[in-house]
C-alpha cells in the first residue's frame, strides 16, 4: 500500500497515545515519531524483505496502519520490533532520540576520559576480572593523569571488577562521567606456569573524568628502515570524515621518503565512512584508478553503488599514491566494518598480508536516516519539532569479485596474538605487534620464532573491549 493521506488519522490517535518533548519543549507524539521510522525503515532497510511487517502489503488500509503505529508506545520498541534476527544477523543497527550527538560522533567528537582498554578473566577465574588498558588517547584526561598503555587494574570506586553473563555483571562501573580506576600488578610467581598467577591490588588510584573530546584517527606515524629499505607505519583508528587532507599528507611524507614496504595498523579501528576507505585503498595502490574497489548492494528499493578507485579527494588535490603491490595489514577482533572492507577491497588486487586474529565480521554499511520524507530522508528539511533519527543497515559490502566478509571475520594470513602483560609502546619499532610484522618483511626466522612464543604466554580470555561499551563506535557509513 501507499502511506498517504494520514495525517488526520495520526493527529487523532495523538489523543491516545505517549508524547515526547523537543529541545524547545515543543510536544510531538509517538505516533508521528512511529510513522517516520516505520516508512524509514521500509524504504532504506537492508533486510526489509525478511520483516514481515515491513511487507508491501501488510496492511490493507490507512486505519490499519495508523492502529499499528500507535500500539507501539516509544519509537525505540516499534524501531527494535522491525528489525531482523537481532542476536545472530543485525546486531548493528540503532535508533537515537538526538542526531546531533549522532553528527558529533561521526564527525569524532565523543565524550571520554581518554582510556580504551580490554577485560579479561583472572588466572584460575572464570568471574572476577581486572583490565589492562590497550591505549591511552593524547591529551585526554587519562594521558594527563599519567595512564599507561598496559597499565592493569582490578576494581572501580574500589568495586572488584565481575562478569558472570550479560545480565550480571557490574561494568556499568564505568558508566558515570568520574570514576576512581584502582591499579593493580600481575604476579606470576616467577614461573611460566599461569595456574599459580594471581592479580594483586595496588595502593595506586587514577580518578578519571570524561570531557568532549576530539579524536583524530591517525594516531601516529613513522618510517624505519628494515634490509636497507624504507618501511611507513600508519596505525590509523577510525574511517573518520575530514581527516583525508591530513590523510594524504602522510602518504605524502611516505613517497618523499621512497617507502617500499607499509604497515597498515588497524587493530582498534572500528570503522567509519566507506568513502575515506576507498581514498586509504587508493592511497596503497594508485595503479588502478577508476576501477571497482567496492560495491554496496542495497535492498529491492535502490540500485546498487559503486566506489572506485581514485586519483583525488573531493576538494580535487591529488592523492599521493604509492603504486603498491603489497601491504601489510595488522588486526584483531576489534577491527571491524571499513577495515575489514580495506582488507577485502584490496584482496583482489594486491597481496595483502593480513597479519594478527580474524576480525568481527562485519561489511554492512548504515546510513543516518532523518525524518524529511521530502527529501530523501536527510539532514536537509528534517522534522523541527523533534531530533529522532535511525542508524540502520542499508548495504552490503562486497569487493570486486562480488565477495564479502563473512561473519565469522577475515582470518589473518600469519597469526599472531597482542600479549596483554606486554604490549609495549605503540609506534615503537620494539612494540612487539609491530616488531612481528618487520620481522615478517626483514624475514627473520629467528625474530618471528621468538616473539610469537612471547606472544602466546600469559594470554587469558578476552571478555570485553571498551568498544563494546559504545555499540555506535565505527561501523560502515554510508552518506
Amino acid at each position: 500500500m501507499t502511506f498517504n493521506k494520514l495525517t488526520f488519522l495520526i493527529l487523532l490517535l495523538t489523543l491516545f497515545t505517549s508524547c515526547f518533548e523537543d529541545n524547545d519543549d515543543t510536544t510531538v507524539s509517538a505516533s508521528q515519531i512511529n510513522d517516520f521510522v516505520y516508512k524509514g525503515m521500509h524504504r532504506f532497510y537492508l533486510y526489509k524483505d525478511n520483516v514481515t511487517d515491513l511487507d508491501n502489503n501488510r496492511f490493507s488500509s490507512n486505519a490499519e496502519y495508523a492502529n499499528y503505529l500507535n500500539s507501539f508506545d516509544a519509537p525505540e520498541t516499534l524501531f527494535e520490533n522491525l528489525i531482523f534476527d537481532r542476536q545472530n544477523v543485525d546486531k548493528f543497527s540503532w535508533i537515537v532520540d538526538d542526531y546531533f550527538e549522532l553528527e558529533r560522533q561521526f564527525q569524532g567528537i565523543r565524550g571520554t576520559n581518554g582510556m580504551e582498554f580490554r577485560l579479561f578473566f583472572q588466572p584460575n577465574s572464570n568471574s572476577q576480572l581486572y583490565g589492562v588498558v590497550r591505549l591511552v588517547l593524547p591529551n585526554s584526561d587519562a594521558d594527563n593523569k599519567g595512564l599507561k598503555r598496559g597499565d592493569i587494574f582490578n576494581a572501580v570506586n574500589g568495586e572488584a571488577l565481575f562478569y558472570n553473563s550479560e545480565t550480571d555483571n557490574n561494568l556499568n562501573l564505568f558508566n558515570p562521567e568520574t570514576y576512581t580506576l584502582n591499579l593493580a600488578n600481575y604476579n606470576n610467581n616467577g614461573t611460566t606456569n599461569t595456574t599459580d598467577d594471581t592479580i594483586e591490588s595496588s595502593n595506586e588510584t587514577i580518578t578519571l573524568t570524561k570531557d568532549e573530546y576530539v579524536e583524530n584517527p591517525i594516531y601516529t606515524t613513522n618510517i624505519f628502515e628494515v634490509n636497507g629499505q624504507n618501511v611507513g607505519y600508519l596505525m590509523f583508528n577510525g574511517f573518520t570524515s575530514d581527516y583525508e587532507n591530513e590523510l594524504n599528507n602522510v602518504f605524502g611524507n611516505f613517497k618523499t621518503n621512497n617507502i617500499q614496504h607499509l604497515v597498515v595498523d588497524l587493530r582498534y579501528n572500528p570503522g567509519g565512512n566507506v568513502l575515506i576507505e576507498t581514498y586509504l585503498a587508493s592511497l596503497i595502490t594508485g595503479q588502478f584508478t577508476g576501477q571497482l574497489f567496492t560495491k554496496l548492494i542495497y535492498n529491492s528499493n535502490f540500485t546498487d553503488t559503486n566506489f572506485n578507485f581514485t586519483n583525488e579527494i573531493n576538494n580535487g588535490n591529488a592523492l599521493n599514491s604509492l603504486g603498491l603491490n603489497q601491504v601489510y595489514v595488522l588486526t584483531t577482533s576489534t577491527s571491524a566494518s571499513a577495515s575489514e572492507g580495506l582488507i577485502n577491497g584490496l584482496n583482489p588486487y594486491i597481496d595483502v598480508v593480513q597479519i594478527g586474529t580474524n576480525t568481527t565480521g562485519k561489511t554492512q554499511a548504515s546510513r543516518t536516516i532523518y525524518d524529511s520524507p521530502n527529501n530523501d530522508y536527510k539532514r536537509e528539511g528534517a522534522n523541527p519539532n523533534h531530533t529522532y533519527a535511525m542508524q540502520p543497515l542499508i548495504a552490503d559490502g562486497v569487493n570486486k569479485d562480488g565477495i564479502k566478509v563473512p561473519p565469522t571475520g577475515l582470518t589473518p594470513d600469519i597469526e599472531f596474538e597482542e600479549n596483554n602483560l606486554n604490549y609495549g609502546i605503540i609506534g615503537d619499532k620494539n612494540e612487539p605487534f609491530l616488531a612481528f610484522a618487520l620481522a615478517q618483511i626483514e624475514g627473520s626466522t629467528t625474530k618471528i620464532n621468538t616473539l610469537k612464543k612471547q606472544s602466546e604466554s600469559f594470554n587469558f580470555k578476552l571478555v570485553k573491549d571498551s568498544n563494546d561499551f559504545s555499540p555506535r563506535e565505527g561501523g560502515m557509513i554510508a552518506e
